[in-house]
């Protein structure tokens, strides 16, 4: 294919998920949590940049990457999936079927907001429990300057 190309619009660079990365394992080394598995997705749930420490089990890049699709997915945290559907397991598997496996509505999974509070990406955290994961997700995106929430108020 040679020639010129229109360029696709990128709203979260390599650059913003290396340091999301760089600092949800910061939080994670200075907290003496167990290593980590970190995940970013831009907004259409491709991978920007994904990082495993020494340590990590196989799983935790699959179990990062579906709390980051999740909270991409729905638009909200996974803990807050998780929590809101706590009573209705067969929604959550039905979900998780659809995704081809790819959702995981457990603490861990933080979208990431432009200034609008429109989701441009999101994080995922797979190694210490479920809130310590989302802390190190909050840190990582808070590192790269950039807006996170958990669910609308």
């Amino acid at each position: 294919m040679a020639g010129n190309v229109f360029h696709c619009s990128v709203q979260l660079t390599r650059e913003q998920g290396r340091r999301i990365i760089d600092g949800a394992i910061e939080l994670a080394r200075k907290e003496n949590l167990a290593p980590l598995t970190v995940v970013v997705l831009d907004g259409g749930g491709n991978l920007v940049a994904a990082e495993r420490e020494n340590g990590c089990a196989p799983l935790r890049f699959p179990v990062a990457n579906g709390k980051a699709y999740a909270a991409l997915g729905v638009g909200v945290a996974s803990g807050v999936i998780g929590e809101r559907n706590a009573e209705r397991t067969a929604f959550v598997a039905s979900v998780s079927a659809a995704s081809q496996g790819h959702f995981v509505a457990v603490a861990g999974g933080v979208p990431i907001l432009n200034d609008q509070h429109c989701v441009i990406g999101a994080v995922g955290v797979s190694g210490a429990s479920s809130e310590e994961d989302q802390q190190a997700a909050i840190a990582g995106i808070e590192q790269a300057a950039l807006r996170w929430g958990l669910a609308p108020e």
